[in-house]
């Protein structure tokens, strides 16, 4: 017999007939294959793609789009058939809302009841602790979901219609608005949208279904729930997110106009007004969406540095996009410097912060500065490349950003699989795959304490 904890109260959950026990870390990761593996392989037919796909390569591709990364070995727009295409679209929809939150709208559609089992996984898939209810917190995500797609569907629509014609305008137009939603950074176009850098209609239209898609369901379902109870009613992870976020764009924006204005292979050759619109959309998709409106190569060692740390710290926790995560990242910010001022908890917005919680926070940070250094350093054996590119790329593939500084196009054939690993651990989380591997073992035992010399 199983338990799930809930506010100190225990509730049993029935053990699988056979015996095995299956962990959350393990259906999670057993649900992401069962998706993946099948794709890959329908991706190697002729019938998806114009020249066929190495199965390799159609591996690559599936988890680049089931993990919303958006990094490709070959080109979207000119290798794949519609039908191509269109399973991308899904497969992107379906990393972007999760499988937990797939599967939960499939039992409700056909009159299904979730398990105690199936109830816990999904609210430890999108972040919720409290009594809540599932089925409604699933339909409010469902929604703002086709809300968000479809207005950017249409105002990417009016824009591409009268340039490419019906059936292609309103085709491209959805594609991107699923993939800017779900921060996967797949375009029909080759370049990306750098065609439109300069293009305020489509720059603002993806960089708000960017920035929706990147705050987390949690935090939209707490806005409408609290938001015209007034802001000291939203939720603590509500209020930090509503703050760090335009925080972070301001931020990158400044560093990439102040670092770029005068670089004649990206910002330079622009006006003011046009330097300032390509700096913000590319502050926006660093943080995990993938897009580019100027060519990432030719930035300078600066902003390169500075999309790396945007790259890192990501999105919203229960988003769609990836990364350490913002609240991660405050979080830790705030308990580094409580602890420099000598203060014994961490305070944010007059509320404490569990010292579990930071806890976690300082884990997730250390589990991922191990992943991706084991696999820098794999990429090093396999690639002939500069460690700053090496860097760049898995940073990229880890935070499921999807940005390139030309290696993946290159990538060896071992060099593809060390980054397909990366992609999945960074969708399914780091702490996923720890659980996984160190199979906790919760225990009441106390040890005395004793001191330890730090620093």
């Amino acid at each position: 017999m199983r338990f799930i904890a809930h506010r100190n109260t225990f509730f049993p959950i029935k053990a699988e007939k056979s015996g095995v026990k299956w962990s959350e870390p393990k259906i999670i990761l057993c649900s992401f294959f069962a998706i993946l593996f099948p794709s890959a392989l329908l991706l190697t037919l002729p019938v998806f793609s114009v020249t066929g796909l190495s199965f390799t390569d159609a591996l690559f591709t599936a988890t680049s789009a089931i993990s919303v990364t958006g990094l490709g070995v070959v080109d979207t727009g000119t290798h794949f058939r519609a039908s191509g295409k269109i399973l991308l679209l899904f497969l992107m929809q379906i990393g972007g809302l999760g499988q937990m939150t797939l599967s939960a709208i499939l039992l409700y559609m056909f009159g299904q009841r979730l398990s105690l089992r199936q109830q816990a996984l999904t609210k430890e898939a999108l972040g919720q602790d409290k009594s809540i209810n599932i089925k409604r917190l699933v339909e409010h995500i469902i929604v703002f979901a086709i809300i968000a797609e479809l207005l950017g569907f249409i105002f990417l629509a009016i824009r591409w219609v009268p340039e490419m014609g019906w059936k292609q305008g309103l085709f491209a137009a959805l594609f991107h608005a699923v993939s800017a939603f779900n921060n996967a950074g797949f375009s029909l176009f080759s370049d990306s949208l750098s065609s439109y850098a300069t293009d305020p209609m489509i720059t603002f239209t993806i960089a708000g279904l960017i920035i929706s898609g990147g705050l987390g369901f949690t935090v939209i379902s707490d806005i409408r729930r609290n938001f015209s109870n007034g802001f000291h009613h939203l939720q603590l992870h509500t209020k930090l997110m509503l703050l760090a976020t335009p925080c972070l764009l301001i931020f990158g924006t400044l560093m990439f106009w102040l670092l770029e204005h005068n670089n004649p292979n990206t910002l330079g050759q622009l006006d003011l007004g046009q330097q300032w619109l390509v700096a913000f959309f590319q502050s926006v998709t660093a943080r995990t969406a993938g897009f580019n409106s100027v060519d990432i190569s030719m930035f300078t060692q600066g902003a390169f540095f500075i999309m790396i740390i945007l790259m890192l710290i990501g999105a919203g926790s229960t988003s769609t996009g990836g990364g350490i995560k913002v609240s991660t990242f405050v979080v830790v910010a705030v308990a580094t410097w409580s602890f420099l001022r000598q203060r014994p908890h961490v305070i944010l917005f007059k509320r404490t912060v569990p010292s579990r919680t930071v806890t976690k926070c300082l884990a997730i940070i250390v589990i991922s500065g191990i992943i991706l250094a084991l696999a820098m350093f794999a990429l090093m054996l396999t690639e002939n490349a500069p460690f700053e590119q090496i860097m760049f790329e898995t940073i990229s593939a880890f935070a499921t950003v999807g940005l390139t500084a030309g290696l993946t196009a290159n990538l060896s054939e071992a060099g593809k699989y060390i980054m397909i690993v990366v992609m999945v651990i960074g969708r399914i989380g780091p702490l996923t795959l720890a659980y996984l591997l160190a199979k906790p073992k919760p225990t009441l035992l106390k040890y005395p304490e004793d001191n330890v010399l730090a620093g």
